[in-house]
């Protein structure tokens, strides 16, 4: 991300507040699940798994945290060197609520979204997780699942031609943001910023989940989105906006 995209996208989200909200008010409802199962050059092998693995359901979220919003604000803090130690299924699955999950019967999600146009997509590069095998998987928001894109560890290959941070692959999870800007086309100009607003509003109640959790993370936006969308197999419409590795603080 260049300097000058990040001190845009700090600066929106600093007016945020003063944005009418009725632009923020999601009135539609939920928008059904789109496949995956996309061929791509990594392996063809890959992506027929895709298409024939079930969904995997993950735990219902808990919504009883045991530390307050004001004390997880105040805890917050950048991780760069978390443990390998594995994180749980359960743990995977509060996370991904806690970026995009569902919180009502009309598909309002976890992130506000200007006009509920909920542009993002969150992916999963599991590593090292109790419960669910290394792979990279979808998150499907109406149904709290994960759908296996290929499987395998890419943590590794995604950091190397996507990040360029050597410690960002020590992680158990790597969890990804993405964007379909195609999605705010019915907001003129003004939708590509919006779409970088909700990513950073998604990244933060991820960033509080992960401290109530016990866990640490950061916002890593010093990417390389072609090659990262290349890795990820993502659709040529669809590009990467933000990498959260999570893990046991040291």
């Amino acid at each position: 991300m260049s300097g000058m995209r990040t001190v845009f996208i700090v600066g929106l989200l600093c007016v945020f507040a003063g944005i009418p909200g009725a632009a923020y008010t999601a009135e539609s409802v939920l928008a059904p699940a789109r496949s995956h199962a996309r061929p791509d050059e990594r392996n063809v092998a890959s992506a027929a798994e895709s298409t024939l693995a079930p969904d995997i359901g993950l735990p219902a979220p808990h919504t009883n945290g045991k530390i307050s919003v004001e004390q997880a604000l105040k805890e917050r803090r950048s991780v760069r060197n978390p443990l390998p130690t594995p994180l749980t299924i359960e743990e995977v699955g509060q996370l991904c609520w806690a970026a995009q999950g569902v919180t009502d019967v009309h598909g309002h999600r976890t992130a506000p979204s200007a006009q509920a146009k909920y542009p993002l997509e969150l992916y999963v590069l599991a590593g090292s997780v109790t419960g669910l095998a290394p792979g990279l998987y979808h998150y499907l928001p109406s149904s709290h699942a994960l759908h296996l894109v290929s499987g395998g560890d890419l943590r590794a290959t995604f950091v190397d031609r996507g990040v360029g941070q050597g410690w960002v692959a020590t992680a158990p999870v790597i969890f990804v943001l993405s964007g379909v800007p195609e999605k705010m086309a019915s907001m003129g100009e003004r939708g590509r910023p919006f779409m970088w607003v909700e990513v950073g509003l998604a990244a933060q109640g991820f960033l509080l989940q992960a401290t109530s959790m016990g866990l640490g993370s950061i916002f890593v936006g010093g990417i390389r989105p072609a090659p990262a969308a290349m890795v990820l197999g993502l659709p040529p419409k669809e590009e990467v906006l933000a990498v959260l590795p999570v893990g046991h603080k040291p």
